[in-house]
C-alpha cells in the first residue's frame, strides 16, 4: 500500500470511528509499522489539517463535531498548483550556481517532496511536464532590481521610460505601488507624480533607473485594484465602455471557457455563436486578443471600437496586395 493509499484508509478509519483507535490497530489496518503510522497521522494532521486529536496510549479518532464536516482534498493536485510548483521549480533550477542557489536548495528538496508526494512516492517525472514562456521580453535587470526594490522599500522611483507605441522617451518620477507579472512580462503599477494619475508601465521599457530618497506615496488597496482591475487587460483604468463581440460557432467553443475579465458577461447565440461582453479602457490590448481570433471574432459595438478593427484589419490587407 503506497502512501496515498494509505493516508485514504486512514481517513476513513478515523472518520468511521465512534472511540479513539490504538495505533496497533492502524498498524494491523493498513499494513505498516509504528513509525509509519504516526508519520501519516502527522502528514493527515499538518498538511492535510485533518481535526485529529488523541495520543499514542489512548488512540486517536477526529474531533467530535469535525467529523462530518472534514473531507480529504483531491489526490491530485489542482492545475494552478501543479503549475505554481513546477514553475517554481525550474526558477529555482534557472538560479544555477549563484548566490541563491545555496540558499534556496532546501526548498527545492521540499518542492521535490511535495511533488513525490502526489507521484505515489516516486520521482515526479518533471520531463513529462513542459511549462514553456510565452513571448516574454527582455529585462534590464539592472533596473528591474531597482523597480523591485522600490516597491518594497517604499521609495519614490524615477525612471526613464521609452513608449512602446510612439518610441518617444520621457522622464518619469513616480510612487510605486506594485508590480505585477502578466503574460510572462513585468510592469509597475504606479503613481505618476507628473502626470497626477494612476499608470501601467511595461518594466522592459524601463531604463536609467534610481531610487530616491522620498518616501513614496501609498494609494488605498480599495483605489488601486478599482482603477487597475476595473478594466480589461493590464492596461485597464477606468471603463471607457463596453464592448460587445460574437464568435463563430466553431470560435464559442474555446471562448466560452476563457476568462478575459471578471466582470465579463457571455451568452450562446441560436445560432450556435457566442456573444461575449467585456468593459475595456484603452483598447489596444482588446483589439489585439480579438484579432487574433481572424475572421471568427466581430466587434459588435461600439461603433468606435468596430472602426479601430476595420482600420488595422485594412492596413494589415495592405501589406499583401
Amino acid at each position: 500500500m503506497d502512501k496515498i493509499e494509505r493516508i485514504t484508509a486512514l481517513h476513513r478509519i478515523l472518520k468511521a470511528a465512534r472511540y479513539p483507535v490504538t495505533v496497533k490497530r492502524l498498524q494491523d489496518e493498513l499494513g505498516c509499522s509504528r513509525a509509519t503510522v504516526y508519520r501519516d497521522l502527522a502528514y493527515l494532521r499538518d498538511a492535510l489539517m485533518a481535526p485529529i486529536e488523541g495520543d499514542g496510549e489512548a488512540g486517536f479518532r477526529y474531533q467530535s463535531g469535525e467529523s462530518d464536516r472534514f473531507e480529504l482534498p483531491g489526490l491530485w493536485l489542482s492545475s494552478d498548483e501543479l503549475h505554481a510548483l513546477l514553475a517554481a521549480q525550474q526558477l529555482l533550477l534557472r538560479t544555477g550556481g549563484g548566490v541563491l542557489s545555496g540558499a534556496l536548495a532546501p526548498l527545492q528538496k521540499r518542492i521535490e517532496g511535495l511533488l513525490a508526494d502526489h507521484a505515489g512516492g516516486d520521482r515526479w517525472p518533471v520531463e513529462r511536464v513542459r511549462v514553456i514562456p510565452h513571448r516574454g521580453r527582455k529585462l534590464d535587470e539592472a533596473s528591474f532590481r531597482c523597480v523591485a526594490s522600490a516597491v518594497i522599500e517604499r521609495k519614490q522611483l524615477a525612471f526613464e521610460y521609452r513608449a512602446r507605441s510612439t518610441d518617444e522617451r520621457t522622464r518619469r518620477v513616480v510612487s510605486p505601488q506594485r508590480i505585477t507579472h502578466y503574460r510572462d512580462n513585468w510592469y509597475l503599477d504606479a503613481w505618476d507624480h507628473g502626470r497626477e494619475a494612476l499608470r501601467s508601465f511595461a518594466v522592459d521599457r524601463i531604463g536609467n533607473a534610481r531610487v530616491l530618497e522620498e518616501a513614496a506615496s501609498d494609494l488605498g488597496r480599495e483605489e488601486l485594484s478599482q482603477h487597475l482591475a476595473s478594466s480589461y487587460g493590464i492596461f485597464s483604468g477606468e471603463p471607457k465602455g463596453w464592448a460587445t463581440i460574437v464568435f463563430s460557432a466553431k470560435a464559442a467553443r474555446w471562448v466560452a471557457d476563457e476568462q478575459w475579465h471578471s466582470k465579463q458577461q457571455g451568452r450562446y447565440l441560436s445560432d450556435g455563436r457566442y456573444e461575449l461582453k467585456v468593459p475595456y479602457s484603452a483598447s489596444r490590448e482588446l483589439l489585439m486578443d480579438v484579432l487574433h481570433y481572424g475572421s471568427d471574432a466581430e466587434i459588435v459595438e461600439p461603433k468606435s471600437l468596430r472602426e479601430q478593427a476595420k482600420s488595422l484589419l485594412s492596413l494589415a490587407l495592405s501589406n499583401y496586395s
